[in-house]
């Protein structure tokens, strides 16, 4: 129960962030708003106030701000019409529902380093056979304070200075045991491993394994608000290199895209960790649907700011047919996607279950 709620209401977040960006511009253009809804479907709350109608619809999968006069058949030539605005407005509309979603992922990745984040410290926990730190007699229970001299703290530090190694060379360990320090060589050994993109690289390992042990980092301020920007950043560049690699063919879909099913999954792990677990699944869902939507594809924001663009090239927009057939085919594709993905989910996610339920 507690998973559906939260799916619910990080999904009704992401909307009403996203329709929220539409209409505040609107608003701001003096573009008559006439409705503002979240989800479709029969209505379950409707309330009238100004010249807007808000709306909770019964299927949280969606949401949408009708604008008046926003396609050709009810344009009647009014001011307050979305198409009576020259296309830099319209743009401006548009645009601003997928950029509040990329600014409320970079608000909630600045408040996860500034309350503070778990992480793992160096605290040894296991050790692997056949690699450098079980023969080089480090220990379960060593704590790591230093690789060949540079002070690390936590795990993820000390493993980005290790995997930079090359198979044969050394790494000095400064390790405290029972309140006294040590100074240990260990061997390096490469392996290949696979990156978040799908890509082989090699690796340098010790073989040791963490200590279920995890502390609280946080940041101040103004240093959590750059480490917020440099983590959208990173996302931006990943989702951007992870489109490529799927044009390209060099990425898996089935690997790399999810939908609601996908999401409710993951969203139901994330609860069970506790509300920054939450918090980093909204940031990372917010700026992915950002990205997403401003791809220049029919019928998403960044179609519409293409055709846009166009008209203003052009001086003068497509034809109503013309628009008709692309945005039909627009609309086929995401469909086409959505059904893939809605299979893929239920395979990634739900396999074993499905299997065991067919094989009673």
């Amino acid at each position: 129960m507690i998973s559906i709620i939260v799916f619910l209401f990080i999904l009704g977040l992401l909307i009403i962030v996203h329709e929220f960006g539409h209409f505040l511009i609107a608003k701001r253009l003096k573009v008559k708003v006439e409705k503002f809804s979240l989800g479709f479907g029969p209505q379950i709350i409707s309330k009238k106030k100004s010249d807007t109608q808000y709306c909770i619809n019964a299927i949280p999968l969606g949401g949408y701000v009708k604008l008046a006069g926003d396609n050709p058949e009810e344009y009647k030539g009014n001011s307050d019409e979305y198409l009576s605005r020259p296309p830099k407005q319209r743009a401006a509309i548009v645009f601003f529902g997928p950029l509040l979603n990329y600014v409320l992922g970079f608000l909630c990745f600045w408040l996860i380093f500034f309350v503070g984040y778990p992480t793992l410290t160096t605290k040894v926990g296991g050790l692997i056979d056949g690699l450098g730190a079980k023969d080089a007699g480090v220990q379960i229970g060593d704590k790591i304070v230093a690789v060949d001299g540079k002070r690390v703290d936590f795990w993820e530090e000390m493993q980005n200075i290790i995997q930079t190694k090359k198979t044969g060379t050394t790494v000095k360990l400064s390790i405290l045991r029972d309140n006294k320090e040590y100074r240990i060589d260990v061997k390096i050994k490469e392996r290949e491993s696979d990156t978040p993109l799908g890509q082989k690289r090699s690796v340098g390992l010790i073989g040791i394994t963490p200590y279920d042990e995890i502390v609280i980092v946080k940041h101040g301020f103004l240093q959590s608000f750059i480490l917020g920007i440099d983590k959208t950043l990173e996302l931006t560049v990943m989702t951007y290199k992870a489109i490529w690699r799927m044009l390209t063919g060099k990425l898996a879909l089935r690997e790399s895209v999810t939908g609601p099913l996908g999401i409710f999954y993951i969203t139901s792990k994330a609860a069970s960790l506790g509300i920054i677990a939450v918090l980093h699944l909204i940031a990372a869902l917010s700026v992915s649907l950002a990205i997403f939507n401003l791809l220049p594809l029919p019928i998403l924001d960044g179609g519409h700011i293409l055709f846009l663009a166009i008209e203003k090239i052009r001086g003068k927009a497509f034809s109503i047919k013309t628009e008709r057939i692309i945005t039909q085919i627009g609309l086929s594709l995401i469909i086409s996607l959505a059904i893939i993905v809605t299979y893929n989910d239920l395979i990634r996610f739900f396999g074993d279950k499905i299997s065991k339920l067919f094989n009673r």
